[in-house]
């Protein structure tokens, strides 16, 4: 089976972190972002994956080479200029419709779920698309979410699109099964969106087979990492994942962590500085006297989710 990771965005809302490190190659628990992804895949017998990149490609590069799972090959996707979802998949749609169906992943998120299971339903349905859905979320309202019918048919995405007949609704944790045949009615354009501009259309237009599988969410573990906030919060959650043995491989890197800190491979704090619930990027050396909490020391300086601000549209 073929997939795609999607990994090609800037990381806005991840600022200042991401000047240093494209979002997928950023450690959550000493292990790069994507590393997760990959094991995943690679846990349920995928073996040929494409990766789009963009902003900062050599330290996802870097990440990929050093994770790669063994029997999986790797294909690079470069974008000089940034597609959205929907390019991306579109630039790939050759190598991606030679798996009938193919899995899309997000780059940007710790994920942990049963995708032969997932993949086993969208067959059993005979569905076009499947777009995993996460129930009870108390995140929810932040995220938005996607609602389905009866059927389980997409009948609503956040506030910007609805048919109505909405009986069910998720948190879409960008996790994706696409038959073969979908990516022939792809828009005919380079740059675009895959829910706004490819999926919501079809379904306007009568579409049946874009649908959401909803799962609760005691049922898989997702912690995404879109914003400095949730970096600090993935790198502290009770990450239980069955792809990798995530303590044996942080040690192995050098990496020590325990409740309230995440010292990365080579880090210091030197005498007096106090840090509670953070994170110290590999070979950083905080300084003496300096004190903080829920944030990250990266590039010589404290960052803290409270000094982020609103990307510039």
């Amino acid at each position: 089976m073929r997939a795609m990771i999607l990994a090609a965005g800037q990381g806005t809302r991840l600022h200042p972190l991401t000047q240093w490190r494209a979002k997928p190659a950023l450690p959550v628990r000493g292990v790069p972002i994507i590393t997760y992804s990959l094991a995943l895949l690679a846990q349920h017998g995928v073996t040929e994956v494409m990766v789009n990149l963009h902003h900062l490609p050599e330290t996802v590069h870097e990440a990929l080479e050093a994770f790669r799972p063994p029997g999986m090959t790797l294909r690079i996707s470069r974008e000089e200029h940034l597609l959205g979802t929907g390019g991306g998949l579109r630039r790939a749609r050759d190598f991606l419709r030679e798996s009938d169906p193919c899995l899309v992943l997000a780059g940007d998120m710790v994920i942990d779920c049963d995708l032969t299971d997932l993949v086993r339903r969208h067959r059993r349905r005979g569905g076009g698309v499947s777009l995993l859905l996460r129930g009870n979320d108390p995140r929810a309202e932040a995220f938005g979410t996607i609602g389905v019918d009866a059927l389980g048919r997409m009948r609503r995405i956040g506030s910007r699109f609805d048919l109505g007949g909405e009986v069910r609704a998720g948190v879409y944790v960008s996790v994706n099964v696409l038959s073969a045949r979908v990516f022939d009615d792809m828009p005919e354009r380079d740059v675009f969106g895959h829910l706004d501009d490819w999926l919501a259309p079809l379904a306007a237009a009568g579409a049946d087979d874009i649908r959401g599988e909803l799962l609760d969410a005691s049922e898989f573990t997702w912690e995404p990492v879109g914003t400095l906030g949730e970096y600090v919060s993935a790198n502290f959650a009770d990450i239980r994942v069955s792809q990798l043995d995530v303590s044996e491989l942080a040690t192995r890197m050098g990496t020590r962590a325990n409740s309230d800190l995440v010292l990365g491979a080579g880090a210091e704090l030197e005498p007096g500085a106090q840090l509670r619930r953070s994170v110290v990027w590999p070979g950083e050396r905080v300084p003496a006297g300096l004190v903080g909490q829920d944030g990250v020391f990266a590039a010589g300086a404290f960052h803290r989710p409270q000094d982020e601000r609103e990307p510039s549209a």
